[in-house]
């Protein structure tokens, strides 16, 4: 295998490299894209249960918001949770955003790997056509061994930009695929626990009487 890499020249380095950041990238993702970490089984009935039951307190939502990223979602809300229905939907929709940015991180990394690697892979294929070229060009077309070192340096890159780039497409949609996934369970307990919030806190009825009316008296019985 060594012989093989170093067949592909000085090519090679930025694959390799890109090979090497896509593989940690892969790796962390995995882990913390797993669904327990980022929906934690359960937990958007028991903050609902919370709500409903008023068992709300600072320490209650820090410590909800710092358990994973639903959690951070569902503490936004109680944050604001004495406000109106509008206002808690846009804090739940600004939260929304980071959190998102949260799960996507690494992954534009990931597709810009994806997408470069044929390209570092063409570039080894024309610096190794060169040296082909020039070969031929000091010695003639009669050491079929030059020839064979600068053909087999451009085969070597081309396959080895493929190899990376290939895989890390495929993984690049699979994560981006299991975020939206996320987001839509996210989207439905979010909205789960504002219906609950606007529940245990009904809209106060106005018993103002309005300018210009008279409060009814009762009719007098007569004696």
């Amino acid at each position: 295998m060594f012989e093989i890499l170093k067949a592909g020249g000085w090519g090679m380095l930025p694959i390799l490299a890109c090979s090497a950041i896509g593989l940690a990238i892969v790796l962390e993702r995995f882990w913390t894209l797993r669904r327990n970490a980022v929906l934690p089984p359960g937990l958007g009935e028991q903050v609902r249960s919370w709500a409903h039951s008023q068992q709300l307190n600072p320490a209650h939502i820090q410590a909800l918001r710092e358990n994973s990223p639903l959690g951070e979602l569902l503490a936004a809300a109680l944050d604001v949770r004495n406000r109106s229905r509008a206002e808690i939907k846009e804090r739940i929709e600004d939260t929304g955003r980071h959190v998102v940015h949260g799960l996507e991180r690494y992954l534009n990394t990931l597709g810009t790997i994806a997408l470069i690697g044929p390209l570092l892979g063409l570039l080894g294929t024309v610096f190794g056509l060169i040296r082909m070229f020039l070969a031929v060009m000091v010695s003639g077309v009669g050491d079929p061994m030059k020839m064979a070192g600068g053909i087999g340096e451009a085969l070597v890159c081309t396959a080895s930009g493929l190899v990376v780039a290939i895989p890390a497409y495929v993984l690049h949609r699979y994560f981006r695929s299991r975020v939206r996934g996320y987001v839509v369970q996210m989207e439905k307990q979010a909205t789960a626990l504002l219906d609950e919030l606007s529940v245990a806190r009904p809209t106060p009825i106005d018993t103002r009487t309005p300018a210009g009316t008279s409060v009814p008296r009762p009719a007098r019985v007569a004696g």
